[in-house]
């Protein structure tokens, strides 16, 4: 399984319009719901929001890793943005961000919730890649990016939805 097994091209943006943390969450929570991964926008939406708020998910690679768990969520999924320019994505801790993954998890996931932050982890070590992904001309280049960032499972979890390819 790799990161892509958990997105699919139409829930990734490579230039996000918005400029702040509520924007950008709003669009990716919009992607999400037209690719039909989050049935409901607004309780997802403001639970992303209400989440990051309390402790930002923003990390020294440039990456911000907002997040909501709910009940009604049917599959662990991602939606990722870019941003043109580095932004300031918490006001708490000044760090810019350029790559954005909403994540959409549900209530009783934590095995592959925490094997995907894992491999986000690892994505963020890997100065290559993140140098691929920020300059990426199009969705097709950063799925495959994405591609070669595998999540590390143990037996017996289930299988991950499969995304989909360009």
């Amino acid at each position: 399984m790799t990161l892509t097994d958990f997105t699919c091209p139409g829930l990734v943006i490579p230039r996000l319009r918005g400029h702040d943390a509520a924007s950008i969450i709003q669009e990716l929570s919009q992607v999400l719901q037209r690719e039909k991964r989050v049935e409901d926008l607004l309780p997802f939406y403001h639970a992303a929001l209400n989440r990051e708020y309390m402790a930002s998910t923003d990390i020294a690679a440039g990456m911000a890793l907002p997040h909501a768990r709910l009940a009604a969520l049917k599959e662990l999924t991602f939606a990722l943005g870019r941003s043109d320019e580095p932004l300031v994505w918490s006001a708490k801790s000044y760090r810019a961000v350029q790559l954005i993954f909403l994540i959409a998890v549900p209530a009783t996931d934590s095995t592959q919730y925490l094997s995907l932050i894992s491999a986000l982890s690892r994505l963020a070590k890997n100065a290559r890649l993140m140098e691929k992904l920020r300059t990426a001309r199009d969705t097709c280049q950063m799925m495959e990016v994405m591609k070669q960032v595998e999540l590390r499972t143990s037996a017996g979890t289930g299988a991950a939805p499969k995304g989909t390819p360009c």
